[in-house]
């Protein structure tokens, strides 16, 4: 296989900028940047994402099994890459972020646009990122966005030129 391009094409595939929280059950919170989510199923509602094996987000799914997706909005650029280091929880807060208590028990960040509540119902494991099968078991809306739903997320692209995940 041709590396180089192998590397492009797979970046050409659109990623939104998701920050996945999650509580192990016994107080240790953990969050994360995620990019590879999209919603499987209808009814139920099921959304897959992929998860990297060695990052404190995915301890914490094993354990618990129920974690919050966070959406970024266009204007939260600075959070993407707030998440992409491990997560700092003081002050009541996550990595300076504040949170709550979602019903599922995962921290929920106050200042998201939306954020989906999960249960995880199978976690296929390949590859360096595990694949998180889950469902959404309820969803937070801050305020309804203006124009399309899909066009109020922050995406890859929104972060430059240079930053890319994936190939």
């Amino acid at each position: 296989m041709n590396n180089d391009a192998k590397k492009v094409v797979l970046r050409m595939i659109p990623y939104g900028i998701y920050v996945l929280t999650v509580d192990d059950g016994q107080g240790n919170i953990a969050a994360a940047t995620v990019n590879w989510v999209t919603q499987t199923a209808f009814a139920p509602p099921l959304v897959v994402l992929g998860v990297k094996t060695d990052s404190g987000a995915y301890k914490g799914l094993q354990a618990s099994k129920k974690f919050v997706l966070n959406m970024l909005g266009k204007d939260q650029k600075a959070l993407a890459f707030t998440f992409f280091r491990p997560a700092d929880v003081s002050d009541g807060k996550i990595s300076g972020q504040p949170y709550r208590t979602a019903t599922n028990g995962a921290p929920l960040l106050v200042e998201a646009p939306g954020a989906l509540e999960c249960t995880v119902t199978a976690i296929v494991e390949q590859g360096d990122h595990h694949i998180i099968v889950a469902e959404v078991t309820e969803a937070h809306l801050a305020k309804p966005p203006v124009g399309r739903p899909d066009a109020a997320i922050l995406e890859m692209k929104d972060l430059g030129d240079n930053v890319f995940y994936g190939g």
